[in-house]
């Protein structure tokens, strides 16, 4: 009897078990998820401001497994875990397996604040990046028609959340494209009221990065006039008003949340499972904590066993990637009745773009900055997309944009049915 691998989530984590094991006739393999296309979560910012399509980091799974006989896929979300009878319940029916692999991922954590949460933009996925772009394209367009300076100010300021990688990159794309884009084609806006503004509780920008890294981040954005603010972070947002700690405040329509996130839910599983920033506890082999035949991967997972990271691996894609490949090695090691192999977690370094031809790059043992770094960012995230034709299209799309600094795809695209009204 083949045994029924039943994966729930198709991010890094999911679709690198999936690979390991797609050609093993000994297992069945279902992947569960909510959207219908594996996506690329470091790039989705360029999708956000208009940099890149959609397409570019997505990839249907059907297309993905077509020729995979093994492989299925079931859309639907996760509503909860029955560990009793060895099955989940979606939204769209209830599914049995053999062995259960939690892949979800994380969700925003807005930290309790509400009015954030109602209206904070994040950027999590593909339709939250869709979201922000028309945001950002139709807050232009009004600030255009604005007459008030007061409120074209108000209209034009963006407060971004976060000083890791994302929020320093999405400050670097936005600052940019009011450089470059905004000053030629909206002669109606005076630029000199837009502030973009980068905001952190922590002393530095790119805090888990080097000093060399953090330094450049913070001159470079500096010198595109990006306000920094930070040991300071925000605690409410209302009417359209950002609070910060310090008692300051900022008018602003968009307000981007980069600034932390949290375990999604999973109903069913023991609470003792269930550890710090609602991620799921797993042993040295990934399986969950007072469970049997359950286990928990990439981001959503805390494992502690590691003596190099005891308080958990960084929420990286390549932590999701190694920890699915091990994780298909050993339910072949299952299989063959062999010893499993503990997770060791193999630090390839990280990295994040600043502006056009200046990125940051820490290896395990050196640092860099500058145009080398530039390119070996390009390299390193077009290596794991998915699909040949992504490849390439996003790396001519990638040379060709940062020549001309001029993307075409600013359209502001809200479908709606028609109803026949006109």
């Amino acid at each position: 009897m083949k045994k029924h691998i039943l994966i729930v989530g198709g991010g890094f984590a999911g679709i690198n078990l999936i690979k390991s094991l797609k050609n093993d006739n000994r297992f069945k393999i279902t992947l569960v998820d909510k959207n219908n296309y594996h996506f690329f979560p470091p790039l989705i910012y360029q999708v956000a401001t208009s940099f890149i399509e959609a397409s570019n980091i997505s990839y249907p799974f059907r297309k993905l497994f077509s020729e995979n006989k093994n492989v299925k896929f079931h859309m639907g979300s996760l509503i909860r875990v029955h560990p009793e009878n060895k099955t989940i319940e979606t939204d769209t029916g209830n599914l049995s397996y053999d062995y259960l692999v939690l892949a979800l991922g994380t969700e925003s954590n807005f930290f309790g604040m509400e009015n954030v949460r109602k209206h904070a933009l994040p950027m999590k996925n593909i339709e939250e990046a869709l979201y922000l772009r028309n945001h950002v394209l139709l807050t232009l367009e009004e600030a255009a028609r604005n007459k008030n300076i007061n409120e074209a100010e108000k209209l034009q300021n963006i407060v971004i959340a976060g000083g890791g990688p994302t929020g320093v990159e999405l400050a670097g794309m936005l600052a940019e494209m009011g450089k470059y884009i905004a000053k030629k084609e909206y002669p109606e806006i005076k630029l000199n009221l837009s502030s973009i503004y980068l905001i952190d509780a922590l002393p530095t920008l790119l805090s888990p990065m080097s000093k060399l890294a953090q330094q450049t981040a913070y001159d470079k954005l500096k010198e595109l006039g990006v306000k920094i603010l930070l040991n300071v972070s925000v605690k409410d947002y209302i009417n359209c008003k950002v609070i910060l700690s310090d008692g300051k405040t900022i008018d602003t329509e968009t307000l981007i949340w980069t600034s932390g996130v949290t375990g999604r839910e999973i109903k069913g599983l023991p609470e003792k499972s269930i550890g710090k920033g609602r991620r799921v506890l797993v042993d040295g082999y990934n399986k969950v904590e007072d469970t049997a035949n359950i286990y928990a991967m990439g981001d959503i997972c805390l494992m502690l066993s590691e003596e190099k990271y005891p308080n958990g691996h960084p929420q990286l894609a390549q932590v999701a990637i190694q920890q699915g490949k091990n994780l298909a090695a050993n339910f072949k090691r299952i299989e063959d009745g062999k010893v499993l192999e503990p997770f060791r977690y193999n630090d390839k370094g990280s990295m994040a773009i600043i502006s056009k031809f200046n990125a940051v790059v820490d290896l395990p043992k050196t640092s860099f900055k500058g145009f080398t770094a530039w390119l070996t960012w390009l390299f390193i995230h077009i290596i794991p997309l998915v699909g040949f034709r992504s490849k390439v299209q996003l790396a001519l799309d990638w040379f060709r944009l940062f020549i001309t600094n001029n993307p075409s795809i600013r359209l502001i695209l809200m479908p709606k049915r028609n109803t026949g009204n006109g």
